[in-house]
């Protein structure tokens, strides 16, 4: 009799839990006006896994996640790869910055977890994007100016549908607009103003705005130009959520109508979130 080991039986699991299209999540994602406020993983789910590693995005998918936000730089050789930091010191085997080293020397890398070393490696953008294809949303945060790399991968896995482009930088999304109008953008915004240019220079499906603007002028403007509104439950509410004070931090993310949530958290604040009537 073949023996199923653990891993399979989370493998299984995974497949099993994962049969829902990616299709209801867009819509609603393209629906400023839904009542369902969205949640995002933050480098997908790394409490007990690697971050920015295809576990952690599978496991995102498990838990009922909408989307994913991803960090892609591009090796020396031009291979789009998922890292967050300039150097993989903190999160791999290795040192140095990623940008400055061939796709074959960082394979050779593998994946830290919560200071243990694992054996998975760093994944490929396109590697990525085929585990979230037809499963759940991507947030592709750009650290790098290499742009056309990315996009090329993008478009060879047909991302056009369930892909959408972060940054700050309005020039680089500026290169991702030309490339395609298919493609989805949130640009991020640090004031009222900025938030107007954004939705008048790219009519993003997002915004992501900080809490320092956080007013109902803000959202009414986002959600009356047909986008939603991201906002961070990084730090401090986090920490609240951790605590046991999901709801009480949710109320205040959500009091004037933000609409998507993104936070290191999700597993926690789908229920709460759900707790409040705010998610189906």
């Amino acid at each position: 009799m073949t023996r199923i080991t653990l891993p399979a039986i989370l493998l299984l699991s995974v497949v099993f839990k994962t049969h829902a299209q990616v299709g209801p999540i867009r819509k609603e994602f393209l629906n400023p006006t839904s009542k369902n406020v969205l949640v995002a993983s933050h480098r997908a789910v790394h409490h007990e896994l690697p971050e920015n590693s295809l576990p952690a995005i599978r496991e995102a998918i498990r838990l009922g996640v909408d989307i994913i936000e991803i960090d892609v730089k591009v090796s020396k050789d031009g291979i789009p790869m998922l890292m967050h930091d300039g150097k993989v010191d903190r999160t791999t085997t290795g040192k140095g910055n990623l940008e400055t080293q061939t796709f074959e020397a960082l394979r050779k890398l593998r994946l830290v977890s919560n200071g243990k070393v694992t054996e998975e490696t760093i994944p490929t953008l396109e590697e990525a994007l085929e585990v979230a294809k037809g499963r759940i949303l991507v947030d592709l945060d750009l650290k790098t100016d290499q742009i056309e790399k990315v996009i090329a991968v993008v478009k060879k896995v047909r991302g056009e549908d369930f892909v959408f482009f972060f940054d700050s930088d309005y020039e680089i999304l500026s290169k991702v607009d030309a490339a395609s109008k298919k493609f989805m953008l949130m640009p991020r915004a640090h004031s009222l103003a900025m938030a107007d240019s954004a939705l008048t220079r790219f009519k993003p499906e997002v915004i992501h705005i900080d809490e320092d603007f956080y007013t109902p002028e803000v959202t009414k403007l986002i959600r009356s130009k047909g986008a939603r509104v991201w906002i961070n439950a990084l730090g401090k509410p986090d920490v609240e959520i951790r605590k046991g004070n999901a709801r009480e931090a949710l109320k205040s993310l959500t009091k004037e109508g933000a609409n998507i949530i993104q936070t290191d958290e999700p597993e926690k604040v789908i229920l709460a979130l759900k707790e409040l009537g705010l998610r189906r």
